[in-house]
């Protein structure tokens, strides 16, 4: 499974950041390399939600915990 991570800031309170799962390989055509060049799914999902600024993101392979599939 290849999950994109993306790190989140709100518009209203720029210091305000977390982490979020934007989406995973299991529910959407994600690769390594579309990850790794911006995602499309990124997009759609920074899209939805315009009270968001992205300020990072990354690929993680396996579980967001680190244990794996």
């Amino acid at each position: 499974m290849i999950a994109i991570i993306a790190v989140l800031c709100s518009l209203s309170s720029p210091a305000n950041c977390r982490e979020q799962t934007v989406t995973t390989s299991n529910f959407a055509d994600v690769s390594m390399q579309s990850c790794l060049m911006g995602a499309p799914q990124l997009a759609d999902w920074m899209n939805q939600h315009p009270t968001e600024r992205l300020a990072a993101w990354r690929c993680v392979i396996g579980q967001k915990d680190g244990r794996g599939t």
